[in-house]
């Protein structure tokens, strides 16, 4: 393969700057991402023999005015879906975020998915394709600094690679003040090269956070009921959108990486696989209302996990002192045969 990374312009209406970068792997394969958009790369396409399979669904409005949410791998940072009323207290201070979710009733998502990254790194080699994107709270949205207790600054690499899209990501502190955030990936991917309601989508994880109006109550149950994906189902008439637990920080020998979801199509032998390292312990999976696309996302901690801590709730929240060394997680997608 002959990978590369090129630049091409794409007219937006959101008066954002128009460069889209182009990972190719030379084979028909790429990842298009638009830095402007929160990093998010909003087309991954693998060729298997003569077909190209579009993996990831984009709403038709997305250089419009569409929710940058809804598109793509929207990043989540420094915190994955909602905070309860957008408040929550630290080190004895109270903070109040933007309702930014449930028509003003939570904040959801992070600052990261809704401004421009900067580019910092691009590359090819002879195995991969990459470009590397850099948010900071006080750099790229100092707004933001004044509700959240410390500075953060993340850096995601996507790389291409055959057949696969990995996705890199280091967090460190520059400030003085300790960093708590968790990370969460919110991929939709197209259910067309699956069948539509036909996929059949599997999650292996053991537990689920009992939710309450899309919020955790703090407790874990082993009775997911209809959540319950550990065999493989199919998507037609699946309605879901809650998180799944797995604690263990088991992962495959060969690869590093340890199974968080799949969907595939019965009649065919390919199927996508969301994989990540140990750090991604939990992982929400939603069925978008149109059922176009189908989400397996993957989370270091649970909803509202800054609320949940200040109960004493090990809700996965990551806290980094200053001048720590930084943290690292990564997530990996595949798209290969299905084996048996």
């Amino acid at each position: 393969m002959t990978y590369r990374i090129t630049w091409k312009e794409s007219d937006n209406q959101r008066g954002l700057d128009r460069r889209i970068a182009v990972l190719e792997d030379g084979q028909g394969g790429c990842v298009e991402v638009w830095p402007a958009l929160g990093f998010n790369a909003y087309r991954w396409a693998v060729k298997v023999g003569d077909t190209t399979h579009e993996l990831l669904y984009a709403d038709p409005k997305l250089f419009e005015d569409g929710r940058p949410t809804r598109s793509g791998i929207p990043i989540l940072f420094p915190f994955p879906n909602r905070i309860r009323d957008g408040k929550y207290t630290w080190n004895g201070k109270s903070y109040q975020l933007p309702l930014t979710g449930d028509g003003g009733k939570t904040a959801i998502h992070g600052f990261a998915c809704r401004v421009p990254w900067r580019v910092i790194d691009e590359g090819a080699d002879k195995n991969s394709a990459w470009i590397t994107g850099e948010f900071q709270i006080s750099k790229d949205d100092p707004a933001s600094l004044a509700v959240w207790p410390a500075d953060g600054r993340l850096r995601v690499t996507y790389r291409l690679l055959a057949n696969r899209l990995c996705i890199e990501a280091t967090v460190d502190n520059p400030s003085a003040e300790s960093l708590p955030f968790g990370i969460g990936y919110h991929p939709y991917f197209a259910l067309v090269p699956f069948g539509g309601e036909e996929a059949l989508v599997r999650a292996p994880a053991t537990e689920l956070w009992v939710l309450e109006q899309n919020l955790p109550t703090g407790e874990r149950s082993a009775n997911l009921g209809h959540r319950d994906l550990r065999a493989a189902r199919s998507i037609a008439g699946l309605s879901i959108d809650d998180v799944l637990s797995d604690k263990s920080t088991l992962v495959d020998s060969a690869t590093g990486y340890k199974l968080l979801g799949s969907i595939r199509r019965a009649s065919t032998r390919m199927q996508l696989l969301v994989s990540a390292s140990g750090e991604f312990r939990e992982v929400v999976v939603f069925t978008p209302p149109h059922r176009q696309a189908f989400c397996i996302e993957p989370y270091t901690c649970t909803t509202d996990a800054i609320n949940l801590h200040a109960r004493g709730i090990d809700a996965g929240l990551h806290v980094l002192p200053p001048g720590e060394e930084p943290w690292q997680g990564h997530v990996q997608c595949a798209f290969q045969p299905a084996q048996g």
